[in-house]
């Protein structure tokens, strides 16, 4: 037979969690966010005066940017395509530079005599 103890497992002040212990919820208001998805979100909000709610809120569901206009939501961020080292340096270097840069290399490699 397991020890007489009532509350094994338990701590001192551990018990239910209610409204009197916490004390009172702040007031709060929900406000509806529509993304170009059609998706709504209702987060809430602490209602207090000087407290502004945000214009736009990140759609949980697609993560596009959410409005409070339904039949305008805002418009989903460009996606710019992944470039890769090359395409930046295309665009900083024209054929010509690349090509001077390529015979300045190539002309310390043969003074080295690591080419022919």
């Amino acid at each position: 037979m397991a020890g007489g103890n009532a509350i094994r497992g338990s701590r001192v002040g551990a018990g239910p969690m209610g409204e009197a212990e916490r004390g009172d919820a702040a007031p709060r208001v929900f406000v509806s966010y529509w993304c170009a998805n059609g998706h709504q979100t209702r987060p809430s909000f602490a209602e207090e005066p000087g407290l502004a709610v945000p214009e736009t809120w990140d759609c949980p569901r697609c993560g596009f940017p959410a409005g409070q206009d339904e039949a305008n939501p805002p418009a989903p961020p460009k996606v710019e395509p992944y470039k890769t080292h090359l395409a930046y340096v295309k665009e900083r270097r024209s054929d010509a530079d690349g090509k001077a840069i390529l015979d300045e290399a190539l002309a310390t490699l043969r003074d080295r005599k690591l080419i022919q």
